[in-house]
């Protein structure tokens, strides 16, 4: 499936266009699905066990609250993500690993790259949990739509199912 986020934003003027906060570092620019949310601060645990979940095409949001203390996913999660089926992972925090990252079939966009990895144990995290970011309110169930040009979130599927 091709689409574009701009053709989806001006069709679909209800949904919500995330501000550009975010770089890409997945081997995938363009990914769609819909979302998973997480809560999490400095401790990727609940990170990880999702992602080792079957994915199901699924895209994770991963609310950091924009932390730059540590990255929340790395090359390792990234791979989970491909191994398990989803399609994308979008972080309101850092991620670490980058040159693998970016060799990975998965989409993840996130606020920038930090060396220091999360550290276990530290806080919970909560799944399923509706997030605000970016200008976003984020939803379990919704559809997020991310390409080179931003990231475009519906309550409902928006794109062309040829």
């Amino acid at each position: 499936m091709s689409f574009a986020t701009t053709d989806l934003s001006d069709a679909h003027p209800e949904a919500q266009v995330a501000d550009p906060l975010f770089g890409d570092f997945g081997g995938k620019s363009e990914f769609y699905g819909q979302v998973v949310t997480v809560k999490v601060f400095e401790d990727n645990s609940m990170v990880r066990a999702l992602l080792e979940e079957r994915g199901n095409g699924q895209v994770l949001v991963v609310d950091g609250g924009g932390s730059a203390r540590c990255a929340l996913v790395g090359g390792n999660l990234g791979q989970l993500g491909v191994d398990n089926g989803w399609a994308g992972i979008v972080v309101n925090g850092f991620v670490r690993d980058s040159a693998e990252l970016a060799e990975q079939e998965i989409g993840i966009k996130a606020l920038g790259t930090h060396p220091r990895k999360s550290e276990k144990g530290l806080h919970t995290g909560h799944r399923n949990r509706t997030v605000t970011f970016a200008g976003v309110t984020f939803k379990s169930g919704q559809w997020l739509y991310a390409d080179a040009d931003g990231i475009v979130v519906s309550d409902s599927p928006i794109h062309d199912k040829k």
